[in-house]
């Protein structure tokens, strides 16, 4: 089960007005999604701030890209990309589901680790 993180640049100095941005954020009506290559689901999701920089780390199975699609369609998520607007340190349009898929593609980080206990080598 593969994790991702996505990037937001924000302005330093803001971190508790983000912090409760994200404190009163509605959850997906559903955690699971229909991607190209059959049914996803969010696994899990944690928001980390440090100065200008702010990470959402997803934990997810499925088809990573259609998170995107399904998030794009949730109002809170909207709610929530609003509210963070002012925090921001680069604009981006995510009012739509296109302009939204296309920020979450373009702020993905690459994975170059993803461990777990079940590949752990003591679990062979």
């Amino acid at each position: 089960m593969p994790y991702a993180a996505i990037t937001y640049r924000v302005k330093p100095g803001h971190e508790d007005e983000i912090a409760e941005i994200f404190a009163h954020f509605t959850r997906v009506d559903t955690p699971d999604y229909q991607g190209e290559d059959g049914a996803g689901r969010l696994l899990g999701t944690g928001v980390f701030i440090k100065d200008d920089v702010m990470v959402r780390v997803i934990h997810y199975e499925g088809d990573f890209a259609a998170i995107g699609r399904h998030m794009a369609t949730q109002k809170g998520v909207h709610i929530l990309e609003e509210k963070l607007q002012p925090y921001l340190a680069e604009e981006r349009d995510t009012s739509s589901p296109a302009g939204f898929a296309a920020y979450f593609r373009n702020a993905t980080m690459r994975s170059i680790a993803q461990l777990s206990v079940d590949s752990h080598p003591a679990q062979a």
